[in-house]
């Protein structure tokens, strides 16, 4: 995958799009036999040389009441993925993460990247939430 349009592409040929955007595309996983979602953030970021990457997330819960230590913890423990805060709908939210430049991104690597970083969000979602669905 050399290019977001080739992202945008695959992806759309596995899940409905719910948001399509030049540079921002968003679905729903579904999990556990379809009784539970979780919203799929991908979109191309840029570095300071120009370099463009693709970075999954996946929202798991407003960060109000949530131990950053706890979060740091997490990080460092992670082979995969890490935590995040960001916006979402005016109030900052913590999001499960992962960035991989195009040049090391095949079609396999952003399924995996999916099916990992989507489960593991829904997992964290439930931990922090009391077993609930809300992302």
């Amino acid at each position: 995958m050399h290019s977001f349009e080739e992202v945008r592409s695959h992806i759309h040929a596995r899940f409905k799009l719910r948001i399509n955007d030049p540079y921002l595309i968003c679905f729903d996983l579904a999990l556990d036999g379809d009784k539970r979602h979780q919203g799929m953030y991908l979109a191309e970021l840029d570095d300071e040389a120009g370099r463009n990457y693709l970075r999954i997330s996946t929202p798991i819960g407003p960060l109000t009441g949530v131990d950053a230590k706890r979060c740091l913890r997490f990080n460092w423990e992670q082979r995969m993925g890490y935590l995040a805060v960001n916006d979402l709908d005016g109030s900052p939210y913590l999001h499960l993460c992962e960035n991989r430049p195009y040049e090391l991104l095949s079609a396999d690597e952003l399924d995996r990247l999916v099916d990992e970083i989507g489960p593991l969000g829904d997992k964290l979602e439930q931990a922090i939430s009391s077993g609930g669905d809300t992302l």
